[in-house]
């Protein structure tokens, strides 16, 4: 099985004067190409951490992060602003959607940042809105979404540049039950048809039982659950 990012002995502490506390002890991953991997563990289990290292928003205290055959962590900052800005997506539990902007162009704004022309960041950010299924919510503000319309929103704002892994922080974990369900099958339909790969985070132990494969985090380690998952894991 092909790996698009690979976790190599990360190390993450925090230290506060002479406290240092431990979240990530030596863990490894790889995450699968194209496949939608769920990581569970309990609360304060480094979930959230590990999230933000993979998708480098934080550094490990030691450790190695490869996407794909780059070392991410000696990449300059510069460069690893564009590797997340050209291959990396990121869904929150809250959608975070800019309240004075419409739907499309919330979803437009980050390939108008990454200086796509508009009118083709306008007609990409509308063709993601109608995979999300809110093609006729175009021009509506935040506030006149519901809660579920808003997440798929946010889904469609990390979908449109296309990246090649998307990470998933409780992307359902604001929602209720069918709303919930909603957006996770939005994820796997369109993890098959764009063939991305993506990797979520939730406590919702029903969800990840519906992933291609399921890393359970504990004491700062972690392991594939099931004998049928082959990728390099301790």
């Amino acid at each position: 099985m092909s790996a698009i990012l690979t976790a190599v002995n990360l190390v993450k502490t925090y230290t506060e004067g002479r406290i240092a506390a431990p979240v990530l002890k030596g863990l490894n991953l790889a995450v699968p190409a194209q496949q939608l991997t769920a990581v569970v563990g309990r609360s304060g289990s480094g979930k959230s951490t590990l999230l933000h290292i993979l998708g480098t928003l934080d550094r490990p205290t030691s450790g190695e992060l490869w996407f794909e055959d780059q070392n991410v962590l000696k990449l300059s900052d510069k460069a690893r602003a564009q590797l997340r800005a050209r291959h990396l997506g990121f869904v929150y539990q809250f959608h975070h959607l800019l309240m004075d902007f419409t739907a499309l162009e919330n979803v437009e704004l980050p390939l108008l940042i990454a200086g796509v022309p508009e009118s083709k960041a306008r007609a990409q950010a509308a063709e993601y809105l109608e995979k999300v299924g809110l093609k006729d919510k175009l021009h509506f503000r935040p506030s006149e979404l519901s809660g579920g319309q808003r997440q798929r929103v946010a889904i469609a704002r990390a979908l449109c540049p296309q990246p090649d892994l998307i990470l998933a922080d409780e992307p359902t974990g604001n929602l209720d039950e069918a709303n919930a369900a909603q957006i996770f099958r939005l994820f796997e339909t369109l993890v098959r048809q764009e063939r991305r790969a993506v990797v979520m985070v939730t406590h919702d132990q029903s969800l990840a039982a519906k992933c291609d494969h399921v890393f359970v985090l504990e004491n700062g380690r972690g392991a594939f659950k099931g004998a049928a998952d082959d990728a390099a894991v301790s």
